[in-house]
């Protein structure tokens, strides 16, 4: 069912109050407050590649405040175990009987932080559950909250004792992206408020708002020269030479459903080709795999999907029906 124009003008206007909440814990980052709530509704999930103390846990904390649903916090160690996140099943010896200890997945919010330090068993814990909402532990699948967001975090600079996320991991993340550091003015309010207590941000929707709008966002009609244009891009990557291996079909739906759902942001009720080119760098550059010799020249996957960008022609209509 295609979105009316007053679904989405209330769709901009709750995402901007969403929006506008989450951005009192994260100050100065609109759009990375922006880009991360649209891949929630979306029904994504976002890796951030960061430096400690930029504010990754407290982008989790109040997503879930103001959305008013569950957070939890994952601290990925080389020894932690599949069982840790998704929970186990222990004998209760009083009721004779096995019982299900939920993990800390079972959450609308999980931050994994420092994913990569975790072994790769561990580390494919989360390739179900990302993928299709559920956890299937001893043979019973359950599902996990709804809307269900991963935020999961690694460190750039310290690669010591980590493993790189394998390719199919990476693949289910629907954007990569980094907060930084704040701009001044934003820094010298947060040492402005160091001696005042945390507040706790109210709650502006319920998960079930959040859910009827990703029904919404599905909504949004795509012209067929707009995903025209998203295939070309994605036939570019696999077919440039410094790239071992292109955007998989994965890829291709998450850039474009996250399109569907940057229109909706901004209340339209069509996908365009700058929604696209907007995105195409969170949505795609951490699936590419760099031929050796290009990363050793200090080619960056951020490089050739700027350059894909500049040498695949954009439609010149704007996507309306």
């Amino acid at each position: 069912m295609t979105i009316a124009p007053e679904q989405a003008a209330w769709f901009a206007e709750t995402f901007s109050l969403i929006a506008d909440n989450v951005e009192q814990a994260v100050l100065g980052k609109r759009h990375v407050v922006e880009l991360v709530l649209a891949t929630a509704v979306s029904g994504g999930h976002v890796l951030l590649e960061d430096a400690p103390g930029t504010g990754k846990t407290a982008l989790a904390r109040a997503i879930a405040e103001t959305i008013h649903g569950t957070s939890t916090r994952v601290q990925f160690t080389p020894d932690l175990l599949p069982g840790d996140i998704t929970g186990i099943t222990v004998y209760d010896q009083k009721s004779g009987r096995f019982e299900f200890h939920a993990g800390p997945v079972f959450a609308n919010v999980v931050l994994a932080d420092e994913i990569n330090r975790a072994s790769p068993k561990t580390q494919s814990a989360l390739l179900e559950v990302m993928e299709e909402g559920n956890v299937t532990v001893d043979g019973v699948t359950r599902p996990v909250g709804n809307p269900f967001l991963v935020l999961a975090t690694q460190n750039p600079i310290e690669q010591g004792g980590t493993y790189r996320l394998p390719e199919a991991q990476l693949d289910r993340f629907t954007v990569k992206t980094s907060i930084g550091y704040p701009d001044e003015a934003s820094t010298m309010r947060i040492l402005q408020s160091v001696g005042a207590p945390k507040p706790r941000l109210e709650a502006i929707v319920g998960t079930d708002t959040v859910v009827a709008m990703t029904e919404l966002s599905r909504g949004v009609y795509v012209n067929p020269i707009v995903s025209d244009y998203v295939m070309r891009i994605v036939d570019a990557t696999r077919r440039a030479s410094e790239v071992q291996l292109g955007v998989s079909v994965r890829g291709a739906i998450a850039l474009s459903r996250l399109a569907m759902t940057w229109a909706a942001v901004a209340g339209r009720t069509y996908a365009t080709p700058d929604d696209v080119r907007s995105l195409a760098v969170a949505a795609l550059a951490h699936r590419l795999v760099l031929e050796p010799e290009a990363e050793f020249d200090g080619v960056t996957a951020v490089a050739v999907i700027n350059q894909i960008l500049l040498d695949v022609v954009a439609p010149r209509e704007n996507g309306v029906a």
